[in-house]
């Protein structure tokens, strides 16, 4: 069966669902509560909305559309029987569900460095993330920026270590925060 006719099975076999998920547009915002958080999202049961046949609610939440910041287990944003307010995204046909974001209702972090902060700028950071060429150091709530391994001293830093960096550039675009130590 091809996606369309599934899609056209599921709109003939629920079409009060079919009915609700075409309502909202891109941009809407959507209220519920929080039916179910599973390891890949979060189902919310929507206002207003019918009960899916399949998923304990008709809105759904990926994982990156929960919040701006990184996150290791979503309970740290979200639990189960939370009124949530979300940006509905789209109708996601396959599924029939509504997408929806929660970060898109809240202020980027990142934009908000980026307008405050600019080349030059002199920081300290804590680094949360060492990988083989440099360290990821955090210079705000919920922004990283990336310090080279050529800007390491004698001693490479360790996560947890507090670091004084200097911003070499933002990049909006890519959302790159890059940093040097300032050593010259």
């Amino acid at each position: 069966m091809s996606p369309h006719e599934r899609w056209l099975e599921m709109v003939r076999e629920y079409p009060d669902l079919h009915a609700f998920l075409s309502g909202p547009r891109s941009g809407d915002v959507l209220s519920g509560t929080v039916a179910a958080v599973e390891r890949f999202g979060v189902f919310v049961r929507l206002d207003d909305g019918p009960a899916h046949p399949f998923f304990p609610g008709v809105g759904f939440v990926t994982i990156p559309d929960l919040t701006w910041h990184h996150i290791d287990d979503m309970s740290e944003v979200v639990s189960a029987g939370q009124r949530v307010t979300g940006e509905f995204l789209d109708y996601d046909t396959w599924n029939m569900e509504a997408r929806l974001s929660l970060k898109a209702l809240q202020p980027d972090p990142f934009q908000e460095f980026a307008d405050a902060v600019t080349a030059g700028h002199e920081l300290r950071g804590l680094v949360t993330k060492a990988v083989p060429f440099g360290v990821f150091v955090r210079v705000a709530d919920g922004v990283e920026g990336f310090l080279h391994e050529d800007e390491f001293g004698a001693a490479p830093p360790r996560e947890g270590d507090e670091l004084h960096v200097v911003v070499a550039d933002v990049d909006r675009e890519r959302r790159r925060v890059n940093l040097t130590s300032g050593r010259g």
